[in-house]
């Protein structure tokens, strides 16, 4: 970053007083901090990395205290990263604030196929770190395990069911998926149904693997108690609370069987408890709406039974839907997979944690298996003038939240990736129409044209600012504004 940068972001942190998910803030006026690999993991395993700010002081009310010596702390900055797995590389910016010397280092998100990053001294399992919040925590085993599984291309899917047998497998169930393959892939199809239940990833040497046994079992649940659906009402915007009778949940149902039986009995769940809606057009004609596009609803509940981790860290943890009286929240164990974002979602192909799960349940229902699902949520929501869907990774669960209030309402804003703290400040203060002067002042740069270049050009083709003359972009009199539906996440 540039030393105007640094000034800004030290004079935005010293004004909130506070840590933030990519800042984190450290004295070293006496010296440099001894153990700085938490975080240098922490933030080399967080997408987009993090910041160490060194010369604040959370202790004395964040006071600028400066550090004590700007050169030597690179040295020793550096040192310290050098003993991480992969080395991490900071880039190091020095400015003066009211005579202090402060000092950032930038530390960036290492690939996805070394992470985790950790401390060699401390091995694996106790060096890799997570940043939740303004803290620095431990990696979990299984989110250790989660980076090693995709490396190592390790296929929990295909682990054999060591107590099932070929006669754990529903005869009828099977007869109706070889008429569908017949249809579906007719040279596959040509094989023994032995071999094809082999290269269909159902069993691996005779014995039923999840797979087979959670798509095409009699009773999946015997094996895997849990591996179902906890779908649950509440009264209210909040988990926990009590209905006007004392009742914990308005309706709840566990949901078993296999996957295409677990998809059907749910959205059966879902329709039952929420509200429908008769609509009269202009024209007079009456249409039913309900409360969430069931496309949409189908989807969500689709992607987490085809992408759940099904690992032996997860057998133990049900897919949960829980109906609130304001959203619908699904979550699944087992966070984004591989190399996708949030951001990345719907637009691009993404690594498949369960590819024989995806393709077994494609012949079974005709599903596709090519990242349609999150563009269809998309435009069923907005088709039905309710706000973006909401998707969150965090720390093994995948989350996606329906709210149900129309667009006109309150605004809700879906996750994304964090934006640079200049951006958050336009996207604030934009709720009106300001200039590029204006905007300049605001955030503390003297150059408009510089703040155009650096934030404003990239907001506007990110569609979180819109200007107010999109024909004649760089009019004297141009304005910029957050349009409805976006803003400060």
């Amino acid at each position: 970053m540039l030393a105007i940068e640094l000034i800004n972001l030290v004079k935005n942190v010293t004004r909130q007083k506070c840590e933030r998910q990519d800042i984190e803030l450290k004295r070293a006026h006496d010296g440099t901090p001894e153990r700085l690999y938490d975080t240098l993991s922490a933030f080399s395993n967080q997408t987009g990395g993090g910041i160490i700010l060194f010369g604040i002081d959370e202790k004395t009310d964040y006071e600028i205290v400066g550090v004590y010596d700007a050169q030597d702390l690179q040295v020793q900055v550096t040192n310290q990263a050098l003993q991480m797995q992969p080395v991490v590389r900071p880039v190091f910016t020095v400015a003066e604030i009211e005579g202090k010397i402060v000092v950032s280092a930038e530390i960036s998100e290492c690939d996805i196929f070394e992470k985790p990053c950790f401390y060699k001294g401390s091995g694996r399992l106790r060096g890799a770190y997570i940043r939740v919040g303004e803290a620095d925590m431990p990696m979990t085993e299984y989110e250790v395990y989660s980076y090693e599984a995709f490396k190592r291309k390790i296929q929990d899917e295909l682990r054999p069911v060591l107590r099932a047998s070929t006669d754990s497998l529903d005869p009828d169930a099977l007869a109706e998926y070889f008429l569908k393959l017949k249809k579906a892939k007719p040279n596959l199809a040509k094989q023994p149904n032995e071999k094809i239940l082999k290269l269909q990833g159902i069993t691996e040497q005779g014995i039923p693997t999840v797979a087979g046994i959670m798509m095409l079992g009699e009773y999946p649940q015997a094996f895997f108690p849990q591996l179902s659906v906890t779908a649950m009402v509440v009264d209210g915007t909040k988990f926990g609370g009590l209905g006007v009778n004392g009742e914990r949940f308005i309706d709840n149902q566990r949901i078993e069987g296999t996957l295409t039986q677990i998809l059907e009995d749910t959205l059966a769940f879902i329709r039952r408890n929420i509200r429908n809606a008769t609509i009269v057009d202009d024209e007079g004609k009456r249409a039913d709406r309900t409360e969430y596009p069931m496309k949409a609803v189908r989807e969500i509940v689709l992607n987490a039974l085809i992408h759940r981790d099904y690992s032996i860290h997860t057998d133990n943890s049900p897919i949960r839907v829980i109906l609130y009286s304001d959203r619908l929240e699904v979550e699944n164990p087992g966070g984004l997979y591989g190399r996708i974002t949030l951001d990345e979602l719907g637009k691009v192909a993404a690594d498949t944690r369960n590819p024989f799960i995806a393709g077994g349940l494609e012949v079974m229902l005709g599903t596709e298996n090519r990242f349609s699902g999150i563009p269809t949520v998309v435009d069923e929501m907005e088709r039905a003038g309710l706000p973006p869907a909401v998707f969150e990774s965090q720390r093994g669960i995948f989350r996606v939240t329906l709210y149900n209030r129309p667009s006109g309402g309150k605004r809700e804003f879906a996750v994304s990736e964090a934006l640079p703290d200049a951006m958050q400040q336009i996207l604030f203060y934009c709720e009106r129409p300001r200039s590029r002067t204006e905007i300049a002042d605001y955030i503390g740069i003297d150059s408009p044209y510089y703040v155009v270049s650096k934030y404003i050009r990239p907001l506007l083709e990110m569609g979180r600012l819109k200007m107010t003359l999109p024909e004649t972009p760089k009019s004297k009199n141009q304005k910029y504004y957050v349009p409805s539906g976006t803003g400060v996440l």
